[in-house]
């Protein structure tokens, strides 16, 4: 049976998920199995599995790659959804704000911080990877990562100084830490 998915791009980022003579196309479409057929002038994707598809959740894995590449994310680094572990979410900023431009900018300033700093700290605390790109905020990880990173953007978004936010992100890192090196398989008990 053929799986389909249907999604939306912006039609400035269609460009880059073709990406130059069709390469990002055909990688992703290699990469998951599936077919893409882009409408340039919609913006619309549709995702087809092909007869070669083995993994049954290969169109969602496509569709995910699709939809971080259109919320600002470089081929690349949305390429990371190949891993098994690895999520997308994306945080909607129109929910915390009144929707004017002045504090959508405020916000994305807060969460980027001064020349990119915060947006790095969260990253690399974390192991999340984010893109900040119209009214949004895409994170990609694990569950863990990603968890992490959410938390400390929610605490941007709310308000709290950045220092606190820095602190929350060590401790949480440090906690999951002590949980993975504590963990033991079932067979080593």
């Amino acid at each position: 049976m053929e799986n389909r998915e249907f999604i939306k791009i912006s039609r400035e980022r269609v460009a880059i998920l073709i990406g130059t003579d069709g390469e990002v196309k055909t990688l992703i479409e290699k990469e998951t199995k599936t077919r893409l057929e882009i409408d340039s002038e919609e913006g619309s994707v549709l995702i087809v599995s092909t007869e070669e598809t083995d993994d049954p959740l290969a169109v969602w894995k496509a569709r995910d790659i699709v939809r971080a590449i259109g919320r600002g994310f470089s081929p690349r680094r949305a390429l990371r959804l190949l891993g098994d572990d690895e999520l997308l979410e994306i945080v909607d900023l129109t929910l915390f704000s009144d929707k004017s431009k002045n504090t959508m900018t405020r916000i994305k300033g807060r969460i980027i911080g001064a020349g990119g700093k915060t947006r790095r700290v969260i990253e690399e605390v974390s192991g999340a990877i984010l893109s900040i790109y119209g009214h949004t905020v895409t994170i990609i990880g694990d569950v863990d990562q990603g968890r992490i990173a959410k938390e400390a953007i929610i605490m941007l978004i709310d308000g709290a100084p950045h220092s606190t936010v820095y602190s929350v992100l060590q401790k949480k890192r440090q906690a999951l830490k002590r949980r993975w090196t504590s963990w033991k398989p079932l067979s080593e008990t």
